[in-house]
C-alpha cells in the first residue's frame, strides 16, 4: 500500500482548491497517468529533475517517475472531536494516512468568509490540534479502563502499556501532541494499535495570495504561523492555492517561463511533495535501462534486497547482487559503461543500505 499524506485544514483556507490542483497536475502527466483511487484520492508525479537527466544518458523507450499519493479530508470544524461536522468520520481518515498536511489561511480576501469571522492562522492551528488532541485523549482513556483491570491480574505487559498509556494521557490534557512526549521505541510499539493521530508527523501549508508567494516573509500571517510550527517542530511550506490551479494549467517551457516571471524556481506543489518526501523519510533510487528510466521510492534505511523487492517480489526472494553506481558518480562518468570502466561501479550484498539516488541493477535468480 503506498505511503499516503493527509491534507486537513478549516473550511475556507483553500484547501479543496489546492487538492484540486493537486488532481489536476496528475491529470496532466504524460509519464504517469493521473489516478484516482477513490474520490478523495490522488496520485501525483514526484518531481526529480536526476530522472531527466539520467533519460538524457541512456535514452530509454520510456521515463517513468515515482509518484505520491495525497488524501483529501474534508469536514473538521470546531468540535469535530465530539462529532461535529461529521467529524467522527473524518478523524478516522486522518487515522489512515501516514502524516498531515494542515493547510491554514494566510490571505486576505472579503469575499471569502472564515469561519470564525476573520483570518488568524495560528488560531486555526491550535483548533485542528484541539481536536486532534481530544480525539486521542478519549482513544487512550477508553484504552486505560481495559489496561487498568488486566493490570489488577498482575500482568506484567498490561502494567507497562497502563504507564505508556498515562504518560500520554498527562500530556494530552495538557495540550501536547503525542509526537511531543519522548516517547522511546518500546513504548511507541506499544501504542501502536491506537494509531494516535497527534503522532503523526506534521507538515504546515501556509496559503498566501499570488502577490506573497515570491516574498511570504513579508506576510505577518506567514511569520506568525512559523513562530507556531517552530515550537512543534513542524516545516512550513508557503504555496498559493490559486496560483497552483493555474500553474497546473500550463506545460513545458510556458510553466518555466510563469515561474520565472514569479520569481520562483519551483511550483508549490513540487515543493510541497518534496517537503512530504522528507517528512517521512523517503528516498529515491533508480533503475535504467534501454527500455525504461525509472524512479522508485523507499524508506531511509532499506537495504538492496527489499528495494529490489519494491519491483518484484522475485528479485527480492532471489536477490544475488546489486550493481550501484551513485547518481552523481555516473553523471560525472557520462555513461555507465564509464561508470564501469572508472571503477565507480559497485556490487553490493544482502546487507548494503540503499542511498538516495542510487542507480541501480539487481541480479537475482528465482
Amino acid at each position: 500500500m503506498p505511503l499516503t499524506t493527509g491534507i486537513v485544514g478549516l473550511p475556507n483556507v483553500g484547501k479543496s482548491t489546492l487538492f484540486n490542483a493537486i488532481t489536476r497536475a496528475g491529470a496532466e502527466s504524460a509519464n504517469y497517468p493521473f489516478c484516482t483511487i477513490d474520490p478523495n484520492v490522488g496520485v501525483v508525479d514526484v518531481p526529480d529533475r536526476r530522472l531527466d537527466r539520467l533519460a538524457e544518458i541512456v535514452r530509454p523507450q520510456r521515463v517513468v517517475p515515482t509518484s505520491f499519493q495525497f488524501t483529501d479530508i474534508a469536514g473538521l470544524v470546531k468540535g469535530a472531536s465530539k462529532g461535529e461536522g461529521l467529524g467522527n468520520q473524518f478523524l478516522s481518515h486522518i487515522r489512515e494516512v501516514d502524516a498531515i498536511i494542515h493547510v491554514v489561511r494566510c490571505f486576505e480576501d472579503e469575499n471569502i468568509t472564515h469561519v470564525s469571522g476573520q483570518v488568524d492562522p495560528v488560531s486555526d492551528m491550535e483548533t485542528i490540534n484541539l481536536e486532534l488532541i481530544l480525539a486521542d485523549l478519549e482513544s487512550v482513556e477508553r484504552r486505560l479502563e481495559r489496561v487498568a483491570r488486566q493490570k489488577k491480574s498482575g500482568d506484567r505487559n498490561a502494567e507497562k502499556e497502563y504507564n505508556v498509556l498515562e504518560k500520554l494521557r498527562e500530556g494530552l490534557v495538557e495540550g501536547k501532541p503525542a509526537r511531543r512526549l519522548a516517547l522511546e521505541e518500546e513504548e511507541l510499539e506499544r501504542v501502536k494499535s491506537l494509531n494516535l493521530l497527534t503522532l503523526k508527523k506534521m507538515l504546515i501549508a501556509a496559503n498566501v495570495s499570488e502577490e506573497d508567494v515570491a516574498a511570504p516573509e513579508n506576510n505577518p500571517h506567514v511569520r506568525a504561523v512559523r513562530e507556531q510550527a517552530s515550537e512543534e517542530r513542524a516545516e512550513v511550506v508557503t504555496v498559493s492555492a490559486q496560483l497552483e490551479a493555474e500553474i497546473v494549467e500550463l506545460e513545458g517551457d510556458e510553466r518555466e517561463q510563469f515561474l520565472a516571471d514569479l520569481g520562483l524556481e519551483s511550483s508549490g506543489l513540487d515543493r510541497l511533495v518534496a517537503a512530504s518526501y522528507r517528512l517521512l523519510g523517503l528516498i529515491t533510487f533508480f533503475t535504467a535501462g534501454e527500455k525504461e528510466v525509472r524512479a522508485w521510492t523507499i524508506r531511509e534505511g532499506t537495504r538492496a534486497p527489499q528495494a529490489a523487492g519494491q519491483i518484484h517480489s522475485d528479485f527480492e526472494r532471489g536477490f544475488i547482487r546489486a550493481e550501484v553506481v551513485a547518481y552523481e558518480d555516473l553523471m560525472k562518468a557520462g555513461s555507465m559503461a564509464g561508470a564501469r570502466e572508472q571503477g565507480l561501479l559497485r556490487s553490493e550484498g544482502k546487507e548494503y543500505v540503499m542511498k538516495d539516488g542510487d542507480v541501480v541493477h539487481f541480479r537475482f535468480n528465482v
